[in-house]
């Protein structure tokens, strides 16, 4: 009973090449540099936001001191 809970059933990991853990290691140092840059990139984004974002200064130069109203049909 003992030998069939024992057996390997992934494969002879004695033998081959042995690169899936180097490989992972690889890819979840690739995956951990880009969040970091990632999140430098957001956090340089965000400084550059204006601290209110009022009507004065809007880009196309349109002033809506009264709120919009839809059409009513």
């Amino acid at each position: 009973m003992l030998e069939i809970l024992a057996d390997n059933n992934f494969g002879d990991t004695r033998s081959g090449d042995g690169l899936a853990g180097p490989m992972a290691l690889l890819l979840i140092l690739l995956l951990a540099a880009a969040t970091v840059f990632l999140i430098r990139n957001m956090n340089q984004r965000l400084r550059r936001l204006p601290e209110t974002f009022d009507s004065a200064s809007m880009s196309d130069g349109a002033r809506t001191d009264s709120p919009v109203t839809p059409d009513p049909r």
